[in-house]
Parts: structure tokens; sequence; C-alpha cells
């Protein structure tokens, strides 16, 4: 017992969460970008994650030969966009990159300029996709659409959502956004965000509003994505068969290590007794039961490996990212002098407990 504690102040490196790292890596959600150039897929990529034109342009890396990925972001990546930059071209020939990229894609985002209704390229590959059956979720996007006087908005959407209708069928959404608004605002940005959590939830929490009423709060948020990156490593460690009991605290463990590091708390035993004591004296009793009671449900012949196993990484995830926040709350009274009260820890990492169940798609 003694040890375990000892490992989780002082966490080393361990072959075990380098595959869970790897596993996450692999997995991310990512959203598969389709559009003609000029479509706005970069500015779409802007909007979600808050970066400029050239830190997006500069991040892309080439995955086949006419396909890129965008990390996000770089160093610990969350969530992956992928871009089909060859759709269009005369010579080119979708079918191979549609066959690999399949696999990795939880969702399609179609970018269509609205009053650009020459789409054959861009619903060539559509088709495909559709044909292949891997993906299933589709978001349609109508950029620029500010550009156009409302009545012949109106009909330039008919006319695309009509095509893409002729392919998919009726299940998906549309959203119709302008990225280039004369303020800088992106318009209709709140229903695009809301469009694509649908789907991809860990949207929600990677573009939460930003307008802090507390410095608390504004501190969180340079850390948040590190927060998030962990969880899916929690969670991804947790799909591999007979490691969550170990891998999940270990990574935690390794969280709040340099949580505690970037707020300049010293982390050790007193610390670490003093975080643990403020989310109440049954906190450490039920995490341990709950991650164990997880891990004999993996055990179960079929639905352990299959249901079990997700329902898992899904309260992994939450987990973490619960105990995440709550630590970044507490590191930051800390830091200041002052003492954050257990009302309140429980009550952040309750709260940040449910945005992370949600974010894993377990609600």
């Amino acid at each position: 017992m003694f040890d375990q504690i000892k490992e989780f102040i002082n966490p080393i490196k361990n072959p075990d969460l380098a595959q869970a790292h790897e596993l996450q890596r692999k997995h991310l959600p990512t959203l598969w970008l389709l559009g003609k150039t000029g479509a706005g897929k970069s500015l779409f990529i802007q909007a979600v994650t808050g970066l400029s034109s050239v830190e997006v342009g500069n991040g892309f890396e080439p995955c086949t030969m006419t396909a890129s990925v965008y990390d996000f972001p770089q160093d610990k990546a969350v969530m992956r966009f992928l871009d089909t930059r060859g759709l269009g071209e005369a010579d080119y020939d979708p079918a191979q990159d549609l066959k690999e990229i399949g696999q990795s894609g939880n969702a399609v985002v179609v970018v269509m300029k609205v009053d650009e209704p020459e789409q054959s390229a861009v619903l060539a590959a559509l088709k495909q996709i559709k044909k292949n059956k891997q993906i299933k979720h589709l978001l349609l996007i109508h950029s620029a659409v500010l550009l156009s006087e409302e009545v012949e908005r109106v009909r330039q959407i008919a006319f695309n959502e009509g095509q893409v209708r002729g392919i998919w069928g009726k299940g998906f959404d549309s959203v119709s956004v302008d990225f280039e608004c004369e303020d800088g605002a992106v318009y209709n940005y709140q229903l695009l965000i809301s469009a694509l959590t649908k789907f991809l939830p860990v949207i929600g929490l990677i573009v939460e509003d930003k307008e802090h009423s507390t410095v608390e709060g504004e501190n969180f948020d340079k850390v948040a994505n590190e927060v998030l990156w962990y969880a899916g490593s929690a969670a991804a460690s947790d799909l591999i068969p007979a490691v969550g009991l170990v891998s999940v605290p270990a990574i935690q463990a390794k969280m709040l290590h340099g949580l505690a590091n970037q707020y300049g708390v010293q982390w050790n035993s007193r610390t670490f007794s003093e975080l643990i004591g403020t989310l109440g004296s049954g906190f450490a009793l039920q995490y341990s039961a709950k991650l164990g009671a997880r891990q004999l449900v993996k055990l179960i012949p079929v639905y352990g490996q299959t249901a079990g196993a997700v329902a898992a990484a899904a309260m992994s995830f939450a987990t973490t990212y619960g105990l995440g926040r709550a630590a970044c709350y507490y590191f930051y009274h800390k830091s200041k002098g002052d003492i954050a009260s257990n009302e309140a820890m429980q009550n952040m990492y309750k709260k940040s407990f449910k945005k992370g169940k949600a974010a894993a798609g377990y609600e």
C-alpha cells in the first residue's frame, strides 16, 4: 500500500503508459473534412481551435499521398482534423484514400461555399464514403453565407443541401455559417459548435466559453487541453485488457504531478493528502472500489471486452477529467496561499465529472 501511494506521488516512466498514449494517438476523435479548395476548411479548423491561419497551415502533416492530418493541440493532441486535398484534381482517384481514411474518421464534415453549385468532386467522394458504410455521421456546412442576399441564400442552401441529400439521404445535420464576418466573429458559431458536439462531445469541452468571471478559470484554460489529453490516455488504457487497474491511477498520478508543477506547487505526500482530503473522507475508498469493479466487469466474456470495456473507458475519462479540474482549483488556491474549501472542491469534482461523462459520450 505504501509503495502504491509513493508511486502516486512520484510517478515514474511506465511502459504500459507508452502503450496507452500510442493507442490514444491512433484513435483520436477525428473530423474528416471534405470540400473544394477555398470552401473554408482551414477557417473551420481555426474557428474550432482558436488558432491562427499560420498555426493551422504549418501544422498539417501528410498521412496518405493526397491527405493530411492536423492534430490539436500539436504536443498532446485530443482530437484530429483530416483533409483530403486531392478532391477536384483531374487525375485524382479517391478510392485508396477513402478506404484508408474511412477507418479513422468519427464523422464527415462537408464544407460547401454557398454560392458554388458545382460540387461534383465532393459528391463523388461522399458517394464512396456512403458506400463503404464506415462513417455514420455527416455535418454539412454552408460557408460564406453572408456574401449572398437572403432570398438568394435560401435558394443556394436548398440546392446544395438537395445534392447531398441525394447521396446521403435525410440522416444529416446542416448549419449555415460565415467564418469571415467584418467584426472578426463567426456567424452562427454556437449553432456550429452545437451541431459538432452531437457526434463529437469532446468538442464541447475544447471550446467551452472562455469568458470567465474568475482568474482561476482563466488559469485553468491554459492547462485544460492537457487535462483532456490525460483523460483520453486513461480512457484508451482502459480499453486494453487487464491494464486499466494499474494504468489509470498511474496516468492520473502523472497528471497531478505535472499540474502541480505548472501551478508552482510542490508535489509531495502532504500536498497529495490535503488534495484527496478536500474531496471527502470516502473519496479514495469509493474511487478504488469503482475502479476495481470496472476491471471485474471487463472480465465477463464477450460483454466485458466490448460494452464493458467501452463503459470502463468512458468512466476513466470522466474520473480523470474531474480529478484534473478539481486539482487545478486546489493548486491555484494553494499557490496563492489560500485554502480551497471542501465544499467547493467536491462541487467542482462532481460538476467536472459530469461534464467528462458527457464528453466521453456516456450520457
